[in-house]
């Protein structure tokens, strides 16, 4: 938050990110969007600025069509978003996607984009020095989501048109250039984020908070070794997120005190938690996310194996969380990720129910 960089600013602390104005555009949706505009990366059509009425927004569905997509102008993870579908749906869903806004950020404000369908979610990783000097880290595949938010995570990205994947990587270090990013910072096409997000540890040949701390003394990105020429794509890495839902029940939230609680382990798995171990109290207070799990291996096919072992050797008690693991091995274990994108859609859809698809092999959703 702008607000937060400015308050360390002002009080001689040095904040590990963007400056306060940085923070401040970027943190705007519909800045950040102008942004990329200037830099001559390609946005989907959308609103210029936040909408105030309505009748903005059924001035948009009559020039662009449907379906559009409502979106908070300051927020993110999936909260304040809501497609529209039908012009019936339009003023159900602006008043809802205000309410959420205003409740999760404490600004209402909201902008219209034109929704597109199935796409792929691909992320750049970036890293810019305080001397101008950006270099990208290759993306990742995020694509696998549930309410517009990520539940498994894949880098490098896979079966990405080489030609799109460079475009990818030139447009997100031309947009980091044109604000003056000295942040880790993850691009998309349709978004920008200031944050070092919870994927940045399949980024694993890089120690990227390392790197941030010393940019943030002043070292330059060639000082620490970090030249474009030298960085290369080594392996592969996925992440699922293990999180206190049931998928059985519709992905609702579940509470309680964990009773048991055995991780899966062993050779290329890393576990990230805080809160996952055997007598942990669930509050609802919190997000739902209880572990996360990454798993390396030389390609997608040896990642995706250790992933699924690890993810049948969770054994939890007292909360949801082994249906949660269970679904996320049902994701892993077929190895056909790269099949998978109806996914997306498919988490909205409860109950879930996956079945072989013939041609081409793969999962899609039966309802």
């Amino acid at each position: 938050r702008a607000d937060f960089a400015q308050a360390c600013s002002d009080a001689g602390v040095r904040f590990v990110g963007p400056s306060p104005d940085t923070v401040r555009k970027m943190g705007d949706k519909v800045e950040a969007r102008s942004l990329a505009i200037g830099a001559g990366v390609p946005v989907v059509p959308g609103t210029n600025s936040p909408i105030s009425s309505l009748q903005e927004a059924q001035a948009f569905a009559q020039t662009y069509g449907f379906p559009i997509i409502f979106k908070a102008a300051y927020g993110g993870g999936g909260r304040g978003m809501r497609v529209v579908r039908e012009y019936e749906e339009l003023e159900e869903n602006y008043q809802r996607a205000y309410s959420e806004a205003l409740t999760a950020f404490g600004n209402g404000a909201l902008f219209i984009e034109k929704f597109v369908e199935k796409p792929r979610h691909i992320e750049v990783q970036i890293l810019g020095d305080k001397y101008g000097n950006v270099v990208h880290l290759y993306e990742r595949d995020c694509s696998i989501q549930r309410r517009h938010q990520k539940v498994v995570e894949i880098a490098p990205g896979f079966q990405l048109d080489p030609h799109l994947r460079d475009r990818l990587h030139a447009d997100a270090v031309n947009l980091a250039k044109q604000v003056w990013l000295s942040i880790c910072s993850s691009y998309i096409k349709i978004n920008s984020n200031l944050s070092r997000t919870v994927e940045h540890k399949l980024t694993k040949c890089v120690d990227l908070v390392h790197a941030q701390l010393h940019v943030c003394e002043g070292r330059s990105l060639p000082e620490l070794g970090l030249k474009q020429d030298k960085i290369r794509v080594n392996g592969c890495a996925i992440q699922c997120r293990v999180t206190t839902e049931d998928p059985a029940r519709g992905f609702q939230p579940d509470t309680g005190r964990i009773e048991v609680f055995r991780s899966g382990e062993g050779m290329g798995i890393r576990l990230d938690s805080a809160s996952a171990f055997q007598g942990a109290i669930i509050s609802p207070h919190y997000d739902s996310l209880l572990v996360k799990v990454i798993a390396s291996g030389k390609d997608l096919n040896t990642a995706a194996s250790k992933m699924s072992r690890a993810l049948a050797e969770f054994r939890v008690r007292g909360v949801k969380v082994g249906a949660s693991a269970t679904f996320h091995f049902i994701l892993v274990v077929h190895q056909q990720l790269s099949l998978c994108f109806y996914l997306r859609f498919m988490l909205l859809l409860p109950p879930w129910k996956l079945r072989r698809c013939p041609e081409p092999e793969g999962f899609f959703i039966e309802f």
